[in-house]
């Protein structure tokens, strides 16, 4: 029994040193109607890793010639089925690019753009790849209104839009969390005009009015009064937003304790 197994790992071991060899060899070929049919073989296998290897290969050897698009497209394919989303967006835009009129540079075009939302992180993270995904999700909605791909694409959009709008919420209130309330003020009031429909509004409307307050109460004599005379404004602007029993109870007084104040240096 032990004696089977052996002989059997030794005929799988010879078996992938054989196919190792003959990959290499394919790989190192000048024959390059060898290298694209084998390159083909390994793509419909699933051995997208050896088909990348070939493709890359291939490329340069074909360009401007009647295999480019086929080998453009299928080496982008690899590289999506292999999960690298980074070269697989590259490569969709390239392949969109250099051959505009194909049939498939609609799907193309598509596939770059989700694989930059593929690649698109967390909202707590850096959001530069969301803001170029959202880019080229629009710049392909502007070009192909009518699509298929429109349910996911509006599904994606509104997605990573929401990411946003949790990323700009978190930058806003970091800066009141952190006492940096000049900052607080005006992130806050960005986001409030940016998001109308944002759930968190309130809140945001909340934080605001307080940050404003936090701020004036603290400025130079000369600043007081402009500023304090804002938190009155701004509370009529945003009392009706503030949905939280505490927080409205909390704006109220705030504009009380402003009135209260600007009654004194009217004094």
């Amino acid at each position: 029994m032990k004696m089977a197994k052996n002989i059997l790992n030794i005929l799988a071991i010879t078996l992938l040193l054989t196919s190792c060899n003959k990959f290499d060899k394919i790989l190192k070929s000048n024959d390059y109607d060898a290298k694209y049919q084998a390159a083909m073989q390994y793509y419909n296998e699933n051995s997208y890793s050896k088909a990348i290897q070939l493709f890359e290969n291939l490329t340069l050897h074909y360009r401007g010639r009647d295999n480019a698009e086929e080998i453009a497209w299928y080496y982008g394919q690899a590289l999506y089925m292999e999960k690298d989303y980074y070269m697989a967006g590259y490569q969709f835009k390239r392949f969109a690019r250099q051959f505009p009129y194909s049939v498939r540079v609609e799907e193309a075009s598509f596939l770059s753009a989700y694989c930059k939302y593929m690649e698109s992180p967390v909202y707590t993270l850096d959001q530069s790849l969301t803001r170029e995904a959202i880019e080229e999700f629009e710049a392909f909605v502007e070009r192909w209104p009518h699509s298929t791909h429109m349910p996911e694409v509006n599904r994606y959009l509104d997605e990573m839009r929401t990411k946003l709008m949790k990323k700009d919420y978190e930058i806003a209130y970091g800066y009141y969390y952190t006492e940096e309330y000049r900052a607080a003020y005006e992130s806050l009031k960005n986001f409030i005009n940016l998001y109308p429909e944002a759930p968190m509004r309130g809140d945001a409307m909340y934080y605001m009015l307080r940050s404003g307050y936090l701020y004036a109460i603290d400025s130079r004599e000369d600043k007081k009064r402009g500023r304090l005379q804002q938190v009155v404004a701004d509370f009529d602007r945003v009392v009706s937003g503030i949905t939280d029993p505490k927080q409205l109870a909390d704006a109220q007084n705030i504009y009380t304790k402003t009135r209260e104040e600007l009654a004194k240096m009217e004094k």
